[in-house]
């Protein structure tokens, strides 16, 4: 008999660049959760990221974050 197995997804701490940033990232600022919804490329390896509330947030080439990650777990 195999053990219990859990399924669906798993959220994973990573630490986050303008480079490496993707849609469905959460990113806690002053006590918010934030989920980025949008990505907008911008000059000198920036990006504009949109969040689900309407909110933006300018991601520079130096800027270092941590997010909450999904991953899907078959």
């Amino acid at each position: 008999m195999s053990g219990w197995k859990p399924r669906g997804p798993i959220a994973r701490r990573v630490e986050i660049t303008s480079t490496s940033v993707q849609r469905g990232d959460v990113i806690q600022i002053g006590g918010q959760s934030w989920q980025v919804m949008d990505l907008i490329q911008l000059p000198a390896s920036a990006k504009r990221l949109r969040f689900e509330t309407g909110e933006q947030l300018t991601m520079h080439a130096r800027t270092r974050l941590v997010a909450l990650r999904m991953r899907s777990q078959w």
